[in-house]
């Protein structure tokens, strides 16, 4: 066997932290101190945490290189937004807008009774005030307008404001009047074309955020909009109404932090609560609280300080790095529970600094391991392309890492000044001296309170926990009966059949309605939305982006080859689509006009203009006027209703544009959220391969045999699909929050382990079952110890109100149960079936 060793790094390890822990036992106040003060120090960086916050929710859960970020600013630079000639469809950004539906509670909306109501809610609208500058302004001084109204709702404009029309009038659909009212009523019931019935009605007031100013109004406005329309809706008796606002997706985002501050103080108590409970002793003077307690207190000293250094350094900080603490509560302790169980196995005769020595060598490899792999982990997740992604990556990276110096520094002292109590008998809480001996005829109140120190005379090491114990004589032993290996096995082969399946059926992105909480009054909203809006999506823009001959006529016949393949993608709806050159082609016939030549192609234009005003907005001229830059026609997307189509649309339309002649490209604001179907996958394969590679380079290097790294590697792969696969059937997607846990995921799956497979190379059994259970008996214990320290740090998230963190608890949970699992079950079994480890 040892000619397949490869310990040279690891006796070097051994050796460097042995004599470091040598020194902390000879200077324990100076590591218990030095440390607290550094923490707090740099704990003052949470001054800056305000100014630092990175809560955009396009700039932080959108690709920061994503495709249609770039179309967008093409767009910009061409196509201005004119508020006097408004369109919906032409603008850049999804604009500010206040907008509520209103669903008929009898099953028809267009009712007299149910306008009545939507009318009063009109009118609400049109009321509100807002001032600046002790002027009064209401939504007429600051609406995007047609003309010198307001831009309209297609219904009410028809009908004049009058209930009593509306249900006299027969309403075409999609189209009535000349305009587009699909995205005004929903669940429609059609007869011959006609709406017979419809469920709901959309109305949206667009607002003006051309200047400074009319931005500033606006967001006044649409503040007083969503503190008075729920005081104004409380009361409707024949229509249930939604409401939303261009900023309520912002704001209810940026509530989430709120929701789980509580949480936080739970968690801590929890963790600690876990940490004595585990770790005590009946012995009064073995007994481990006040260590367990300082080892959280520990880990929360890792927090303030990594915090704290980052934004001093003026790292950003995203929301769902907040999270960050919950993990490394549990993080942070593993560490821990492993120094501890080395600690109980030095002898208790010897000096407290030789102790402390033998504990540092005994532990330093594994947690080691433990701290590279997951800093690893966490930094190669910097190298997605999604700004909170790599927020959360750097914040938990550099924490777990002053996880590690905190352990080897603080929590070292700890022990040393506890093993001095020890050694000295004094008793865990009133630290007065006790008896060592039990007298005959005491009390089990008084043996218990008043007589301690007991350890093994035979080893001079502290008595064995009794958990310790059972796995040795009885888990053990039962795990590496051949009948326990065949059935363990059958089982791993259903957990591989299912998970796979659940890889197949994944689903990808996230869903806009999972960023604000569950009590958000922008819950309600997407839910209509979703249920009466959903068959007609965005209006697509298609933009020739090069300066082309229009005149030229195969020019035109290759841009109507392109549009006409456009309408015929299966998301595209032929009868709705606009182009101001089609338009122009038919007047030019209808008027005689001959636009074959640039001068009178050009000059004729402004005809074109005067039968349809909106279309001067989809032509970008030269600042001579003798050139077109740029323009753009459009699209109308059906049937969008939920991610899969969305991708496949954005794919579909994107391949279309770029096999065209005429230089195109398509774009709508929707297209820079649908931007990270395109790179999640790539993103998360490519974090996980490096962060794979990079634990297999630490696994080599560490565990003293290259065998059993590979099967530490394998572990990674088999919980990363167990993981994957079991997110399908909770209900999880694939999206750059759930990215961040895959690569946790990678970093976890090694530490249980890499624990166990370093015991079982190190132990000096003969069997590979008896190095199995050898390895079960040293570290058994403590890796369920930091499991479960580490689902008790984010389980208080799964009762958050924020889809954000109930995921980061849903697969933390899967991670650190599948990865205990194979630490403690399945690694062991595998490790037998090849001798040479």
């Amino acid at each position: 066997m040892a000619r397949f060793r490869t310990d040279c790094i690891e006796k070097l390890l051994i050796k460097a932290f042995k004599k470091f822990g040598i020194c902390v036992g000879q200077y324990p106040w100076f590591f218990l101190i030095v440390p607290v003060i550094v923490s707090a120090g740099l704990g003052s960086g949470f001054m800056n945490v305000k100014k630092l916050e990175a809560n955009d929710l396009e700039e932080q859960f959108t690709p920061s290189n994503g495709q249609a970020k770039i179309e967008r600013a093409f767009i910009q630079q061409h196509f201005s937004t004119d508020y006097s000639h408004f369109t919906p469809a032409r603008l850049s950004t999804e604009g500010m807008y206040v907008s509520f539906i209103a669903v008929s509670k009898d099953g028809n909306i267009l009712t007299k009774r149910a306008f009545e109501e939507i009318l009063s809610l009109d009118k609400m609208v049109n009321d509100l005030k807002v001032y600046h500058n002790n002027v009064q302004y209401n939504y007429s001084n600051l609406c995007a307008k047609i003309g010198n109204s307001c831009f309209p709702d297609p219904i009410l404009e028809f009908i004049n404001h009058d209930p009593n029309l509306v249900e006299s009038t027969a309403f075409t659909y999609p189209t009535f009047n000349g305009s587009f009212i699909a995205t005004t009523l929903g669940g429609v019931t059609l007869v011959s074309g006609r709406v017979k019935e419809a469920r709901s009605m959309k109305l949206t007031y667009y607002l003006r955020e051309g200047t400074e100013q009319d931005e500033v109004l606006s967001k006044q406005f649409i503040a007083t909009y969503i503190q008075e329309f729920p005081k104004n809706s409380s009361t409707l008796k024949w229509i249930k109404v939604s409401h939303f606002t261009s900023m309520s997706r912002q704001e209810e985002f940026e509530k989430n932090s709120k929701t789980i501050i509580p949480l936080f103080s739970i968690t801590y108590f929890l963790t600690i609560t876990f940490a004595i409970v585990s770790c005590m002793r009946l012995d009064c003077v073995r007994n481990k609280v006040w260590v367990s307690f300082l080892g959280v207190i520990s880990a929360g000293l890792a927090v303030l300080a990594g915090f704290g250094l980052l934004l001093h350094c003026g790292m950003s900080f995203a929301i769902n790095t907040a999270n960050s603490p919950f993990l490394i509560l549990g993080i942070g302790v593993d560490d821990m529970f492993i120094m501890l169980s080395s600690w109980q196995k030095t002898d208790v005769e010897d000096h407290i600094k030789d102790r402390l020595g033998d504990t540092y060598a005994e532990a330093a490899t594994s947690i080691t391991i433990t701290t590279l792999t997951d800093v690893l982990a966490f930094y190669i997740g910097c190298l997605t392309s999604f700004p909170s992604v790599q927020s959360f990556c750097v914040y938990t990276g550099t924490i777990v890492l002053l996880c590690f110096v905190l352990n080897v520094t603080f929590f070292g002292a700890v022990l040393a000044l506890n093993g001095r109590r020890e050694r000295a008998n004094r008793h865990w809480l009133t630290f007065k001296k006790v008896e060592s001996d039990h007298e005959p005829g005491e009390s089990k109140c008084y043996a218990m309170c008043c007589v301690g120190g007991a350890y093994d005379k035979e080893t001079g090491t502290e008595l064995e926990h009794p958990m310790s114990s059972f796995i040795n004589n009885y888990y053990g032993p039962f795990l590496t009966n051949r009948w326990t290996k065949g059935v363990v096995v059958v089982l791993y082969m259903g957990y591989l059949a299912i998970s796979i399946y659940g890889c197949y059926n994944i689903k990808e992105g996230i869903d806009v309605r999972n960023l604000a909480n569950d009590y958000s009054y922008v819950i309600k909203f997407y839910d209509d939305e979703s249920d009466f809006f959903t068959k007609y999506g965005p209006r697509v823009m298609v933009s020739v982006t090069e300066s082309v001959e229009y005149w030229n006529s195969t020019v035109q016949d290759e841009i109507e080859i392109c549009m006409v393949k456009f309408e015929q993608v299966p998301y595209v709806d032929r009868e709705l689509s606009e182009s101001w050159l089609r338009t122009y082609i038919n007047i030019s016939k209808q008027m005689r006009m001959d636009i074959k030549e640039k001068n009178a192609f050009i000059g004729n234009l402004s005809k074109l203009f005067q039968f349809v005003p909106l279309f001067k907005q989809d032509i970008k001229f030269s600042d001579s006027n003798q050139r077109i830059l740029a323009s753009r026609f459009f699209i109308q997307t059906i049937n969008i209703d939920n991610s899969v189509a969305e991708k496949n649309m954005l794919i579909e339309l994107r391949k279309l544009a770029k096999e065209c002649k005429i230089p195109l490209q398509v774009y709508h604001p929707a297209f820079i959220y649908f931007d990270q179907y395109l790179v999640i996958i790539s993103n998360t394969i490519q974090n996980i391969a490096m962060a794979a590679g990079a634990m297999l380079i630490v696994a080599l290097l560490l565990i003293p045999n290259p065998i059993c790294s590979l099967w530490v590697t394998f572990a990674i792969a088999s919980v990363l699909v167990g993981v994957a696969g079991f997110m399908t059937f909770w209900s999880v997607n694939l999206d750059s929050i759930s990215m961040i846990n895959l690569v946790i995921c990678i970093g976890f799956s090694v530490d249980f382990t890499a624990h166990i497979s370093y015991a079982f190379v190190s132990s000096d059994r003969e069997s590979a079952n008896d190095r199995c259970i050898d390895a079960l008996h040293n570290l058994g214990y403590p890796i369920l110890q930091g499991a479960l320290s580490t689902i008790i740090g984010v389980i208080a998230l799964a009762s958050a109100a924020s889809y954000i963190f109930r995921t980061f608890f849903k697969i933390i949970f899967l991670v650190i149960s599948f990865g205990a699992i194979h630490g403690v079950m399945l690694m062991p079994i595998f490790m037998t079936f090849f001798q040479i480890c």
